[in-house]
C-alpha cells in the first residue's frame, strides 16, 4: 500500500504540473485576446469619432474623442505609462509648439491685420484682388501654420469686402482653398508636414523642390475656378461690422519677421534639428519686455497638440497588436499595396477625408516606405483637404469665423468650389510626382 501511495503521489505531481502550465498559457492567450479586442474597439471607436467630429450625445469633440481613447488604454493595461510616453513623437511636437509660438508673435504684433487691410484696400478688379489674396495666403501659410493664417485673416477679410461691397464668399472660399494649397509647399506649413518629414526624416530644401510646383500651379488652379465660378458675381453690400484686432506693432512684426527668417534659412542650409531651431525661435520670441509670456501661450492651439498625444497612444496599441499588419498584408493580397506610390497617394487623400488629414497621415506613415513616400502623403493629404468643409481644420476655421461675422459659407457653397479644386490640384500634384519619380 505504501508503493502504490507513492505513485499515486508522484502521478499526481507529475500531472498538475503540466495541466497548471497550459492552463497558464491560455489563460495568458485569452487576456491577450481579450486586450487585442478592447483595443481594436477603443481604435475604431477613435477614429469614427475622427469622421463623426464628435461623440453623439456628448460635448466632446476630436481632441476629446482621442484622449479618452488614450485614456481608456492606459487605464486598461493596453499600454504601460512608459509605453505610453514612448509613443509620443516628441520632436514633432516640439516643432509644432515653437512654430505656434512663431505665429503667436505675428498675430498679438498686429501683423496679419495689417497685410490683410492692405491687401483689401488695393484699388483693383475683384479679380485682380482675389489673386493677390490667394498668391500671400498661399506664401503665409508655407511659413506659418495655415490653421493660424486663417483664424487670423478671417475677420479682416471680411472687414475688407464690405468696404469695398464685395461678397466675402468668393474671398473667403479662396482663403481657405489657398491656405491648404499653399501650406503643402514646406514642411512646416501645416502639422501633418511636419509629423511627416520629422518621422521620415526629409530634407528641407528637398521636399520644397519636390512640392513648390505643384502648389505654385495649384495656386493658379484656385484663383482661376473661383473666377470662373462666380462670373462676374463678384458685388454685395452688407453693414461693415466691428472687428476687435490687434494693433501694428512694427517692432514686434519687425522682430517676428526676422526670427522666421532665420529660422527658414536654417531649415533649409543646416542639418541642425528643426524641433530644436523651432523651439530656440519660441524662447527668443518669448524673451520679451512687451509680449507677455501668458499672451503668447494663449494663442498655442493645445487642444492640437493633445489631439496629437491621444492618437499617438491609440496608434501605438493598435499597432502592437499586429492587427495593422495583418491590415497591409491584406491590402496587398487583394491588389492594392498601399506601399506602392499610386495606391499611397488615393489612400491618402481618401482617408483624409474621412478622419481629416492629421489621423489619416499617422495611420498612414507605417506604409510610407517608398523613396518618394513623403512628398506624395504631404501633397494626397493637404490638397484633400479642399474637398468638403471637414476635410480641413483650416476650412472648419474659415467657415466658423465668418459665421460668427453674419456670412454664412454652406456645405454646398464649399463643394462647388471644394470639389472641381481638389480633383484638379490632386491630378496636379499626380502629374508633378509622375515625372520626378524617374529622378529617384
Amino acid at each position: 500500500m505504501q508503493g502504490t501511495g507513492e505513485v499515486r503521489v508522484y502521478s499526481a505531481r507529475s500531472t498538475s504540473a503540466p495541466s497548471r502550465k497550459v492552463a497558464g498559457k491560455l489563460g495568458k492567450r485569452k487576456r491577450t485576446l481579450t486586450m487585442d479586442t478592447l483595443v481594436l474597439g477603443v481604435f475604431i471607436a477613435v477614429y469614427l469619432g475622427m469622421i463623426l467630429g464628435r461623440i453623439p450625445g456628448l460635448a466632446i469633440d476630436r481632441t476629446g474623442v482621442a484622449l479618452l481613447g488614450a485614456i481608456i488604454l492606459l487605464g486598461a493595461g493596453a499600454l504601460s505609462p512608459d509605453e505610453a510616453r514612448d509613443a509620443l513623437d516628441v520632436p514633432t511636437m516640439g516643432l509644432l509648439f515653437g512654430l505656434m509660438v512663431v505665429s503667436a508673435q505675428f498675430r498679438l504684433g498686429g501683423f496679419y491685420t495689417a497685410v490683410t487691410r492692405r491687401i483689401a484696400a488695393i484699388d483693383v478688379q475683384p479679380a485682380l484682388l482675389l489673386g493677390l489674396l490667394a498668391a500671400l495666403v498661399g506664401l503665409l501659410s508655407a511659413l506659418l501654420c495655415n490653421d493660424i493664417v486663417c483664424l487670423a485673416v478671417a475677420p479682416i477679410l471680411i472687414e475688407g469686402c464690405r468696404r469695398r461691397n464685395l461678397d466675402p464668399l468668393p474671398f473667403l472660399l479662396a482663403l481657405a482653398c489657398a491656405a491648404n494649397v499653399g501650406s503643402a509647399a514646406t514642411l512646416i506649413g501645416n502639422p501633418q508636414n511636419m509629423l511627416i518629414g520629422q518621422t521620415l526624416n526629409l530634407s528641407f530644401a528637398g521636399y520644397f523642390a519636390r512640392a513648390a510646383a505643384p502648389t505654385a500651379l495649384g495656386l493658379v488652379a484656385v484663383w482661376a475656378i473661383i473666377c470662373a465660378l462666380t462670373r462676374g458675381r463678384w458685388h454685395r453690400e452688407f453693414a461693415i461690422p466691428k472687428i476687435d484686432a490687434p494693433t501694428f506693432n512694427r517692432w514686434q512684426c519687425g522682430k517676428g519677421l526676422a526670427v522666421l527668417v532665420l529660422l527658414v534659412v536654417a531649415f533649409f542650409f543646416t542639418a541642425l534639428p528643426r524641433e530644436v531651431l523651432a523651439l530656440a525661435a519660441a524662447g527668443a520670441l518669448l524673451t520679451s519686455r512687451r509680449m507677455h509670456t501668458r499672451n503668447m501661450l494663449a494663442l498655442v492651439d493645445w487642444h492640437l497638440l493633445v489631439l496629437f498625444a491621444g492618437l499617438f497612444v491609440v496608434n501605438r496599441a493598435f499597432q502592437q497588436t499586429g492587427m495593422l499588419d495583418v491590415t497591409m498584408t491584406w491590402m496587398r493580397d487583394a491588389g492594392a499595396p498601399i506601399e506602392q506610390p499610386a495606391w499611397l497617394f488615393i489612400v491618402a487623400a481618401a482617408l483624409s477625408n474621412l478622419v481629416s488629414n492629421v489621423p489619416a497621415t499617422m495611420l498612414l506613415l507605417p506604409a510610407a516606405t517608398h523613396p518618394l513616400a513623403g512628398p506624395i502623403l504631404a501633397l494626397a493629404s493637404t490638397l484633400a483637404g479642399n474637398l468638403i468643409i471637414v476635410g480641413s481644420i483650416a476650412n472648419i476655421i474659415v467657415v466658423d469665423q465668418a459665421e460668427r461675422l453674419g456670412v454664412r459659407v454652406s456645405w454646398l457653397d464649399h463643394a462647388r468650389v471644394g470639389v472641381p479644386v481638389t480633383l484638379v490640384t490632386l491630378a496636379i500634384a499626380a502629374v508633378c510626382l509622375w515625372l520626378q519619380a524617374p529622378s529617384v
